[in-house]
């Protein structure tokens, strides 16, 4: 019953706005203190009514019995008008018989003859007190021993006890609608001004929805809305970013991809020539020129677009990382680049690091950095390369870095005047920042005057698993 009544008041609530609840629920509230506060307060105030009464009645009793004028005052037959000032009415019980002052109704009379005056006058009880409704109009009847088998019974009107309840009844009810009135406007008040945040962060989720403009809400006040108002700011600002560089990446990558699509074209167009014209027929030192010219810039757009590839990726490491010896990613990327860089000599002494990661991203990294350092390396040169304690560090015997190209070094597509007449995308250097940070550690670099420039990657280390 309760389940079903509370999925009732869910769909009821449902459809309502936040500051309509707010309303709601604060005048259900209100509504329910002052209805429990003002039952109380009549029952209280009722007991005290009664109680008043009770002891009022009690003290006159007692007094005309101790005064010995209550059975004198029956039997004479005190006048009825008499009684009808004072507002009390007296009787007397003998023998379970009732006496009554001359001229009362004695139909009227017998209400107020029950077994409980009656044990009173047998000395059962000292005394009683009940309530006994009369044409309508409620009597209190209070009964007490006047002598032995003798019972002096008073009885007085409610009536005017009655209509002051009735008043504060309408006065209780009055007051509570007023309290749940006034709550419920309070309530949508403070509703929707405290919602005003909400409704405004609502405006610019639509708008951002509606236009893809990312501009930031202002923030007024330091409480919970203020805060979730600079994070939603802040969430803004990074998805502006984000799409920043998107666009950034997309310009770059156009910029970089044209100059070898161009030397393609222009070396596939003049192979279409030659075959169709026989005067432009070329030597083999001619094919064997521009076919090495296509193949390398195949090779320059190929590793271009996987550098764009993997750096166009912004999910966070979840490719299986595994637990592996850095030094042996190191190695086998030394292995490789020793395949293709015959003028350079790689001086390698790594000591074993654990680290979990992906292999392969590591293997990359290592690769751009030992690339570079043989692009900038003299014939006959020598790259140093060294890892202790999770620090990699490669040098190369090159003429070093600009100290203005420095700071931008790891930026995509970053490339310093001298490095535009060479081959390469701008990107190596982006994807070692990108792997190192990935797997918790930095990269920096260092390019002191006539020294060459030293790269240091350094990635935390993993306790290697212990054998069972």
């Amino acid at each position: 019953m309760i389940d079903s009544v509370h999925r009732e008041l869910q769909k009821v609530t449902g459809r309502m706005t936040l500051g309509l609840r707010v309303a709601v629920l604060t005048s259900m509230s209100v509504a329910l203190t002052l209805s429990v506060v003002s039952a109380a307060v009549y029952v209280i105030v009722r007991a005290e009514f009664q109680s008043s009464l009770d002891d009022s009645m009690l003290r006159r009793a007692t007094a005309s019995v101790e005064a010995g004028v209550a059975d004198t005052a029956v039997n004479a037959g005190l006048p009825k008008y008499f009684q009808q000032i004072a507002d009390v009415q007296f009787f007397l019980i003998k023998g379970g018989d009732l006496f009554a002052p001359a001229g009362s109704d004695r139909t009227t009379v017998s209400a107020f003859k029950s077994y409980e005056e009656i044990e009173v006058s047998v000395g059962q009880r000292p005394r009683s007190m009940r309530t006994v409704l009369i044409d309508g109009t409620p009597y209190r009847v209070v009964a007490v021993q006047a002598k032995s088998g003798t019972a002096l019974v008073v009885a007085q009107s409610m009536e005017s006890i009655d209509h002051a309840l009735q008043r504060l009844q309408l006065i209780l009810l009055l007051s509570t609608v007023a309290g749940v009135a006034i709550a419920g406007l309070a309530g949508w008040g403070v509703a929707t001004n405290g919602l005003r945040p909400v409704r405004r962060l609502t405006a610019a989720t639509e708008r951002v929805a509606r236009t893809s403009e990312l501009k930031p809400i202002e923030v007024t006040g330091h409480d919970e809305l203020a805060r979730l108002t600079t994070s939603f700011n802040a969430m803004l600002q990074a998805l502006d970013a984000s799409q920043e560089r998107q666009r950034q990446l997309v310009a770059d990558a156009g910029h970089e991809l044209r100059t070898p699509l161009t030397s393609l074209r222009t070396n596939i167009e003049l192979i279409g020539q030659a075959a169709d014209s026989s005067e432009r027929q070329l030597t083999a030192e001619q094919r064997h020129e521009i076919m090495d010219d296509v193949r390398a810039q195949l090779e320059e757009l190929t590793t271009l677009v996987g550098d764009l590839v993997e750096l166009a990726r912004d999910e966070p490491m979840t490719r299986t990382p595994e637990p592996l010896d850095f030094a042996d990613v190191v190695n086998q990327a030394a292995d490789r680049v020793r395949l293709r860089a015959h003028e350079v000599s790689l001086d390698v002494d790594v000591h074993p690091w654990m680290v979990i990661g992906e292999p392969q991203l590591l293997e990359r990294a290592v690769t751009n950095l030992l690339d570079n350092a043989a692009k900038w390396s003299p014939p006959e040169g020598t790259i140093h390369v060294r890892l202790v304690d999770g620090v990699l560090t490669v040098r190369d015997e090159g003429p070093g870095i600009q100290p203005e190209d420095l700071p931008h070094i790891f930026d995509r597509f970053y490339r310093s005047s001298e490095a535009r007449t060479l081959p390469g995308s701008g990107l190596g250097l982006s994807i070692v920042k990108r792997a190192a940070e990935r797997h918790g550690g930095t990269v920096e670099v260092s390019s002191p005057a006539g020294e060459g420039t030293t790269f240091t990657l350094t990635l935390p280390e993993t306790p290697a698993p212990e054998d069972d």
